[in-house]
């Protein structure tokens, strides 16, 4: 039918394998040249290019220039989200190689999804705000309650007090099938989480390591053990 046109068009967008490649190494919500995406993607620069053009075009990602290099990010945190919904319908990871076995892995305990925490980590520091009174489970989302403000301020998260009306978003994993939280409140908590060193990039692109000193103040902060 000629109204879902449109719906068709951004449909195809993501049915491509290169353009869904980038779209994944791109949900951390970073910047990568051009180069570095025909790499990720296994394409010519030339191939690429024209990917590139198409998600440009759609809106799905941004362009903008650096010195000689053209980088692209995801273009809003909606398309982050169309991609973990489309890898939530997807079945489970099957792996073929001892790399891809590491890297899975790696992926399942802790990553990046458009700048929040995701994974085994995000799943289970999503169920300790809960069950120690910081946020409200709503079912669908949750909520920041006057005691997790209290702590955000003890913790070094910089919030307005409107932040304890705001919804925060869950999302369900694509690795555990289980929700953890999104939104800005993620995204601060686990910009705190790396300031204090409790968190790092690890060697597997948007995979997240836990520090020795992690380990130990997440166990002690929030009784985590990974």
């Amino acid at each position: 039918m000629s109204i879902y046109k449109n719906l068709y068009s951004t449909s195809s967008l993501l049915t491509h394998p290169t353009r869904m490649a980038v779209l994944i190494a791109l949900s951390d919500g970073n910047s990568l040249p051009a180069g570095e995406l025909a790499q990720i993607a296994h394409v010519s620069p030339q191939t690429m290019s024209e990917h590139l053009t198409k998600l440009v075009k759609a809106e799905m990602l941004i362009k903008h220039k650096s010195g000689k290099h053209r980088y692209y990010r995801i273009a809003n945190s909606s398309v982050a989200e169309a991609v973990e919904a489309i890898a939530n319908l997807t079945p489970a990871i099957e792996t073929s190689s001892l790399k891809d076995s590491i890297d899975k892995q790696a992926l399942s305990l802790a990553r990046t999804c458009y700048g929040h925490v995701a994974g085994k980590l995000g799943i289970q520091l999503t169920k300790a705000l809960i069950t120690l009174e910081y946020i409200q489970d709503l079912g669908n989302s949750g909520k920041l309650t006057n005691k997790g403000f209290q702590w955000c301020q003890n913790f070094g998260l910089v919030l307005s007090k409107k932040s304890v009306q705001e919804s925060i978003p869950y999302h369900v994993d694509w690795t555990e099938r289980k929700f953890h939280i999104a939104g800005p409140f993620a995204l601060k908590l686990t910009k705190r989480l790396f300031e204090l060193g409790w968190i790092k990039n690890g060697t597997t692109r948007r995979s997240i390591v836990v520090t020795q000193i992690g380990k130990e103040k997440l166990e002690q902060e929030f009784n985590i053990s990974l």
